[in-house]
This record gives C-alpha cells, sequence and structure tokens, in this order.
C-alpha cells in the first residue's frame, strides 16, 4: 500500500475535496446524522472500480473468507506481496509513482514525531537509548530521511525482500553516514501479520502505508502483540491514507483504505487510546488525505488548563 490518488471510479461518486472529508460531510446534514448512528463496520463502502459494498463484513466475507486458514486469506497476502514484488525499488516506486510528495512527507512526519518525543519523554529523548520500529518499511526511505536521526537504533520489518535488501544496502555503511550510536539494526523479512516483536525493545513503533494490506482481525491481532514490543512510555505512530467515509478496497494490491471513523473503531478494539493526531500537509489535491495518529496503551493525562485569578474574576460577556 502507498501513497495514491483516489481512484476514479470512486471520486465519481463524491465530490472532490482536498485534505479533509468534513466539507463534504457538512454539505450533508442527512449524511453526518446518519453516520453518527452507524459504527464504522456498519458503513458501506467501495472497491477502486466503483462496486459498493453494504458494509465492511460484506466485503471481508467475499474477500478472505471466514478469516482462520481459509485459502481465500491466504491468497489475499500473497497477491498483496506479489504486487511489491513487481515494483522497482526506488523512492518513486514505493510512493507508486509519487516520489515527488517524498519531501513534504518527511517534513510532516517529523513534526508530529519531535512534538511527541518532547511531549513523552521530556528532553526529547536525547538521554536515552532510543529504539524504533519502523514496519512495512520499503527500502528504508522513513528510516534514513527521518528515524535514523532521531532514534539510537531502527529495526526494518518488510516482507518484500528485494526491497529489504535495498534498505539494507542503503543503510550500510558503505553507503550512508551513519554514526555508532545512530545504525539500522535489525533487518526483518517478515509480514505483519505473523510478526511478533521482542518484549519492551521499542519507544516508538512506526507503521506507514502498509495496515491496510491487513484484514480487521489480523489488524487487532497484530496491534495487541505489538504492544509487548514497547517499551514504559512508548507509543505507536500509524500514518495512512484516509477514505472519505466507510472504506475503498484496491483491487490491484489487495489492499483497504479506511475512513477516520474505521480506523478509531479498530484502535478500540486494539485496546489502543488515540494521544493525538494530525492531518498531512502539502500533498496533491487528487490523493486521498493522509492522517498520522500517536496511539498509546494507556488512557493519556488529561491537561487541565487554569485560568489566571484576574481572568477568573472578570464577569462573563453576555452574548
Amino acid at each position: 500500500m502507498w501513497i495514491r490518488p483516489i481512484p476514479k471510479a470512486v471520486s465519481q461518486q463524491y465530490p472532490i475535496i482536498t485534505q479533509s472529508p468534513l466539507p463534504y460531510l457538512r454539505n450533508s446534514v442527512k449524511t453526518t446524522i446518519t453516520k453518527a448512528r452507524l459504527t464504522a463496520m456498519e458503513a458501506a463502502g467501495s472497491d477502486s472500480d466503483g462496486r459498493e459494498f453494504k458494509n465492511a463484513q460484506e466485503m471481508w466475507r467475499e474477500q478472505v473468507g471466514d478469516e482462520g486458514d481459509d485459502p481465500k486469506k491466504i491468497q489475499w497476502y500473497r497477491e498483496g506481496v506479489a504486487y511489491w514484488e513487481g515494483v522497482e525499488a526506488s523512492v518513486d516506486g514505493v510512493l507508486g509513482g509519487f516520489g515527488q510528495v517524498n519531501d513534504a512527507d518527511i517534513k510532516g512526519s517529523e513534526a508530529f514525531l519531535n512534538s511527541l518525543l518532547h511531549e513523552r519523554f521530556g528532553d526529547g529523548g536525547r538521554n536515552q537509548h532510543l529504539v524504533a520500529l519502523d514496519c512495512g518499511s520499503g527500502i528504508g526511505r522513513i528510516t534514513k530521511n527521518l528515524l535514523i536521526r532521531y532514534f539510537n537504533e531502527v529495526d526494518l520489518l518488510e516482507p518484500v525482500s528485494h526491497f529489504l535488501e535495498a534498505a539494507r544496502e542503503s543503510l550500510s555503511q558503505e553507503h550512508f553516514v551513519a554514526s555508532d550510536v545512530h545504525k539500522a539494526t535489525n533487518f526483518y523479512c517478515v509480514p505483519l501479520q505473523e510478526f511478533t516483536p521482542e518484549a519492551g525493545r521499542y519507544n516508538v513503533i512506526w507503521i506507514q502505508w502498509c495496515i491496510g494490506h491487513l484484514t480487521d482481525d489480523d489488524f487487532i491481532s497484530f496491534f495487541k502483540r505489538a504492544k509487548v514490543g514497547l517499551k514504559p512510555g512508548g507509543f505507536f505512530i500509524l500514518k495512512e491514507n484516509i477514505a472519505r467515509n466507510g472504506f475503498v478496497l484496491d483491487n490491484e494490491d489487495r489492499s483497504i483504505t479506511r475512513s477516520d471513523l474505521y480506523f478509531k473503531d479498530l484502535f478500540r478494539q486494539c485496546g489502543l487510546h488515540l494521544y493525538k493526531m494530525k492531518d498531512q500537509k502539502g500533498l496533491p489535491e487528487e490523493l486521498f488525505a493522509v492522517k498520522m495518529y500517536a496511539l498509546t496503551t494507556e488512557v493519556p493525562k488529561k491537561v487541565h488548563k487554569t485560568r489566571s485569578k484576574v481572568q477568573a474574576n472578570r464577569p462573563g460577556i453576555i452574548k
């Protein structure tokens, strides 16, 4: 899965919007009320050819059967990996032909990560040995351009072997200037749905443009396993394409683009708490909106803002 344009068959069903689905929803009171009554799993969706599904359950039953070891589910994952095995190991390749968004993507991710490190670790983690896991790392684009500058160690997880080999080569000491205290350590050629991290190893688990390949059940089981890999105070960052509502199934690379509500429903089922979220800015209009979510295993502490005594004693303005 990658940053991608909204399929033509899907864009024709709704007016074109930019980074946020809110303008469209505001134009339809009926849609807003209906969505408020529905859970994310009950919302309708479509595929990249414009075919509509009543809900996610209908789509998943057709695509992967009844989960378990259903042959259809095995085929779903095989076809997803096979798609990427035919893609060039380059920035343009892993970004689906939109290599020009790399700089904006990294800039947005860095601002989000930097704020989180200072909030969660006080000094930004400078006096700690920080370790990150880059899930769906591809050719190591995010590790090389971002994570390795903030973390002492970064492990890369990627199921497509020629992508991972490209990452290993580009991050090797011969090709990449990195100190002994900032390095790529482990390279795991394992799919997300089969990976279990080492207990208590990671401060941050970064998951970008890859979780759409997982079925809902495997999404939940992955995060439940991955929780064990977090150090105390550690957190997940999930950065993903966002459907305007419901979901969009990609018939080509075997992935699903979920709506914000869909994601939040899954977070709840994973036992995760939304600590912070932010929209990615600076992307072309024809692409799906992209959001960044910071997720914790503990309930975020509420920040209570207190007014000064002078402000507190002022009479309120009657409007």
